[in-house]
């Protein structure tokens, strides 16, 4: 069984790695003012950005779908590991070495499965890299060379070759401690009738990783004409390889798809190799399937929906080419950038053209020109015979629904012009009103059937209502001035509480009405109070969190961690203000409560029953003036 991590390594890793440059391996982040970051929220589908980061508290939080914590729990969601499995990971990037209790440290055995797979392939892309060297590897380096790829580029993208026998890597990977089950599972080797064999053999070896460097899976490219097998093989889908979820070249190109809001998306791995090579840095290649919706939530992320972000796919010229064009343009509206083709001259792909014409074009091939509904319109128009009334009546009816997909109003008014152009419709109102009507229709269906998913929530501090974080409690409305200030609170004694400390940690957790304030008020005074945050913020915030009863609080407590406080100036003088508003309106609830009381009693009451009552009220009356004429000071 795999022991305990050390608490004070945990702690260590937790400090050791920002939180910003974890999540920004995943996508792009912009300042969000107050020392926050945001960007597209990388666990659910968003047009406008919700996920905040705060490097100064190691948290995020998504206002729209309200995942939130700090760097190991965003570890865990976005990849799908387990507690151990992250830490794992976060401690191999800062060079911490992990302490194991209960037991020590074995790596072979406490490591998680994730893990073991991903440092199964790190080792064998490094052995098959190696093996390029060799003299059975000649075929593949002149393979290499016909296509412009000297040893330099060999090593900028891990290229390497797989041995042409039958388990050269699998008696390898078991020398460095994998068992066969391992080895099943990576993909890597496969059942053979004696035990596992190698998957690959006698082959190229591209390493296909993921986002955040990781190698996943592998592309093998056939050498041999006695390999009877697929000209390209991949790894099969396995835990941490899927081919819908993957880009090829997207570790090498994520920097520069952000900085310049572009990518170039080809259609195999030495394009993008000759892309890279011939300055098209930003180049990405799918792994032997078609692009996708989950390739597209991958460049949104890092292109973040700027209006002015490019995407431009360059196809061969040929009828597979066009194919694959025209299913990209099935998913082109779920980009906010907008989508371009490219095809090169003669129809060749971006290896061919930079062997016969040179980098430059290359270069020239990636400048967005041709828009790809442009081009879908023009392929389904040339299917018909636009001479007679029939034929253009028919293409009408294929393109127009195709138009009317386009959400942009001024750029559909636009494209049906020029679809009553190309098919010679002297009439263009008819055509513009033909599409208008289609995009209606297609939107009354969106609205009212109930069909898809229903919109994200893109909500903030401004939203009216809040789902509360525990059973049995009225949702939180922020129209509420107490609402409101208690929120302000809040975030003040878990981002500033050397503002609001000692005050705050004499109020109770019956001073904030709304219930999931109160849990969380609870939670502060389980980790110790705001003082405890004033030397250690981020340990302050960590052990709050811990202290949360459930994960509903604990989502509550990194919501308010993050959200920014709704004043330019945040300092003692704001501070008070709020410290004096919930104790204020405590207070006169309490008022009320014993004004109540008394009016209960009656005539007829036991005097000294009555005279209790009364004094009291007569001391919160009296507190609750100071309160008033003093603020702050009062407290």
């Amino acid at each position: 069984m795999a022991g305990r991590i050390n608490d004070d390594d945990v702690k260590a890793v937790r400090d050791a790695v920002p939180i910003d440059s974890v999540v920004s391996e995943y996508l792009q982040l912009r300042n969000a003012g107050g020392g926050n970051l945001k960007g597209l929220c990388p666990f659910h589908d968003e047009k406008s950005p919700s996920f905040q980061v705060s490097p100064s508290k190691g948290l995020f939080h998504c206002f729209g779908c309200q995942e939130g914590g700090d760097t190991i729990t965003f570890v865990m969601k976005v990849d799908h590991l387990s507690f151990s499995e992250a830490v794992e990971r976060l401690a191999a990037q800062a060079g911490i070495t992990l302490r194991y209790e209960e037991g020590g440290y074995n790596p072979a055995h406490q490591r998680g499965e994730r893990i073991r797979l991903v440092e199964a392939h790190r080792i064998a892309a490094q052995y098959y890299v190696e093996q390029l060297d060799g003299a059975e590897a000649e075929i593949g380096r002149k393979f290499l060379a016909e296509r412009g790829f000297d040893q330099g580029a060999a090593q900028h993208f891990g290229v390497g070759y797989s041995p042409a026998g039958w388990d050269h890597l699998t008696r390898f990977l078991r020398g460095k401690g994998f068992s066969d089950k391992e080895l099943l599972l990576s993909g890597l080797s496969q059942e053979g009738r004696r035990g596992p064999i190698d998957r690959f053999r006698g082959r190229l070896m591209w390493p296909i990783r993921d986002i955040s460097g990781d190698v996943v899976g592998f592309g093998a490219r056939k050498l041999r004409d006695d390999d009877n097998g697929p000209k390209y093989l991949n790894t099969p889908e396995t835990a941490i390889y899927r081919k819908s979820q993957v880009l090829y070249g997207i570790d090498l190109a994520k920097k520069e798809i952000a900085k310049s809001s572009r990518a170039v998306v080809v259609e195999g791995y030495t394009d993008v190799m000759a892309c890279h090579l011939a300055g098209v840095t930003t180049a990405i290649a799918t792994c032997g399937t078609a692009f996708g919706g989950e390739h597209i939530k991958i460049l949104r992320r890092l292109l973040m929906d700027n209006g002015s972000a490019k995407v431009i796919f360059t196809f061969d010229g040929d009828a597979a080419g066009q194919k694959a064009a025209l299913r990209a343009f099935e998913d082109d509206q779920k980009f906010a950038a907008e989508t371009f083709i490219a095809v090169a001259p003669d129809g060749m792909d971006p290896c061919d053209l930079r062997l016969a014409k040179g980098d430059e074009a290359v270069r020239e091939l990636a400048e967005p020109r041709n828009q790809l509904f442009e081009f879908a319109i023009r392929q389904i128009v040339k299917n018909y015979d636009l001479e007679t009334p029939v034929g253009r009546a028919a293409a009408l009816d294929e393109a127009a629904p195709i138009v009317a997909r386009i959400k942009n109003s001024a750029s559909q008014h636009e494209v049906a012009v020029q679809l009553a152009g190309l098919l010679g419709i002297l009439d263009t109102q008819f055509v513009v009103r033909r599409v208008s009507q289609l995009a209606r229709w297609a939107r009354e269906r969106g609205s009212g059937g109930g069909q898809g998913p229903a919109p994200a929530r893109h909500t903030q501090a401004h939203d009216t209502a809040h789902p509360s974080p525990r059973a049995g409690g009225p949702a939180l409305n922020l129209r509420s001035p107490a609402h409101r200030t208690e929120r302000e609170l809040l975030k003040l004694a878990l981002q500033h509480p050397e503002l609001v400390s000692p005050a705050f940690d004499a109020y109770g957790a019956d001073e904030f009405t709304a219930p999931p304030y109160a849990a969380v008020r609870e939670a502060i005074a389980e980790a110790g109070g705001a003082e405890f945050g004033v030397p250690d913020p981020p340990a302050y915030l960590a052990r709050v969190r811990e202290a949360a009863p459930d994960d509903s609080v604990r989502a509550m407590v990194t919501e308010l961690a993050v959200e920014a406080v709704h004043s330019r100036t945040v300092d003692e003088g704001y501070a008070g203000v709020q410290l004096v508003q919930v104790r204020l309106r405590a207070v006169d609830r309490r008022i009320r409560d014993v004004q109540g009381a008394l009016a209960r009693l009656g005539a007829h009451a036991d005097p000294e029953r009555a005279a209790a009552v009364q004094n009291e009220l007569w001391v919160l009356q009296q507190y609750g003036q100071s309160l008033r004429n003093r603020g702050a000071d009062a407290l």
